[in-house]
């Protein structure tokens, strides 16, 4: 149900979708206030205190993560505690949320920056291995070459250089 159609129904069952789907204190606010209203008439005093329970309970401690409400409060004092403090818990997300996508933009950093340093090594290698063949066998054929530009594994890349390091021509290399 929209907003609007839930705030005519002038009932807690409305209230408590309304205090479900708002996103941010000011929004609890209103809500509670229309509830503070609704549970001043007379014999509503047991409803109000679940509803109270219910709103200390359930529905701030999912919403303000780490806040400790004290459970002695009736809903007046609930609704003035998010008007004084709804601000302050605004900052304190914000700055959380920025902490911890700067910590998240770091930790891929260092892995990107760990992959670009493994594939950079490789590279070298790549071509130390290529360098060294054709300083002892002379010119490499394209192919061969190609072959060897596409290892992308370290463990790969070793174990030809081993067999290079062994090989006494590159045909006993290539056919190997």
């Amino acid at each position: 149900m929209a907003d609007s159609e839930l705030e005519s129904l002038r009932n807690l069952a409305a209230a408590m979708f309304r205090l479900e789907k708002s996103r941010g204190t000011e929004a609890m606010e209103r809500v509670l206030e229309a509830a503070v209203e609704w549970l001043r008439a007379p014999g509503l005093e047991e409803l109000q205190k679940s509803f109270t329970e219910w709103v200390l309970k359930v529905l701030l401690p999912s919403r303000l993560r780490g806040v400790r409400f004290p459970e002695s409060l009736k809903l007046e004092e609930v609704k003035a505690m998010l008007a004084e403090s709804g601000l302050s818990w605004t900052d304190q997300w914000m700055q959380e949320g920025m902490e911890k996508g700067l910590q998240q933009g770091l930790q891929q950093g260092l892995q990107q920056g760990q992959q670009q340093g493994q594939q950079n090594a490789l590279a070298k290698a790549r071509g130390v291995l290529l360098q060294d063949l054709a300083r002892r066998f002379g010119s490499l054929p394209e192919d061969f070459c190609r072959r060897v530009e596409a290892i992308a594994s370290i463990e790969e890349l070793t174990e030809l250089t081993l067999r290079a390091g062994a090989a006494s021509s590159l045909d006993a290399l290539v056919n190997r």
